[in-house]
């Protein structure tokens, strides 16, 4: 549910980061073709997703405690 949560606000995030992009481009000059257009939002958006997906899978395992249990080391 947490991990759910997490990706909701990141893909908001994600939004932010395209729009944000896309000015900037826009600001920087010239007309935008729509390929520039679609690349760059594809790949600014994955791109953030697959971050905030791997890192916020990361946080999981370390808090659900299948780090321990993977690394093989008894705790006294």
């Amino acid at each position: 549910m947490r991990y759910k949560r997490l990706m909701k606000w990141m893909s908001l995030a994600a939004l932010g980061a395209v729009l944000v992009a896309l000015l900037y481009l826009k600001l920087a000059g010239g007309p935008m073709p729509i390929n520039l257009i679609i690349a760059t939002a594809l790949g600014v958006g994955l791109s953030v997703l697959l971050g905030t997906a791997l890192m916020g899978l990361i946080f999981f395992s370390d808090s659900a405690g299948h780090d321990e249990a993977a690394s093989g080391r008894q705790e006294p």
